[in-house]
């Protein structure tokens, strides 16, 4: 995976048009499905509620397979990066305590993880507004910097790729 630039404002957009997009998808067609649901199946002395149940789980199903559908879209670039670098960064934070035994004894490819790691989570801080533990990342930023320099290594991320987590040390 490589880390690319996101306009801020551009991802902010794009994002609340998604959430927005999903939210109006789910309720328009859960009710719409429960309520065919219901006039197909039910009588008015009856309970509904598993017919409800099913208008939402094919309102989840039908919007899901419209995400997939669209995820390749030039509109959807910035969410589905942001959504990928959380879903890596996410298996780097699992494995984060080897990652860091391992970056204590100089192992490049746990180097280059967590550079990555360090790097992406400053990226998602920055564009979810989340500041206040970023002073801290900076720190930890400079301090791997300085590891990654006495290996011979760059602060690139361009040479992480995500099957590096597959077998970690």
């Amino acid at each position: 995976m490589k880390r690319m630039d996101i306009d801020k404002t551009r991802y902010r957009k794009r994002l609340n048009w998604v959430f927005a997009g999903i939210a109006v998808a789910l309720t328009v067609i859960a009710i719409g499905s429960s309520t065919i649901l219901i006039g197909l199946f039910s009588t008015p002395d009856e309970p509904h509620f598993w017919l409800n149940v099913a208008g939402v789980v094919i309102a989840v199903v039908l919007v899901v397979a419209l995400l997939q559908k669209l995820r390749p879209h030039p509109f959807m670039k910035e969410v589905v990066y942001v959504w990928e670098l959380k879903q890596v960064l996410n298996r780097i934070y699992r494995r984060e305590r080897k990652l860091k035994a391992a970056v204590e004894v100089g192992d490049p490819k746990a180097l280059i993880i967590m550079n990555f790691f360090y790097r992406g989570s400053k990226q998602l801080y920055e564009l979810d507004d989340n500041l206040v533990t970023t002073d801290e990342l900076v720190d930890k930023i400079r301090y791997h910097d300085k590891r990654l320099a006495e290996a011979g290594l760059t602060t690139d991320t361009d040479t992480f790729d995500p099957a590096m987590l597959d077998n970690p040390k």
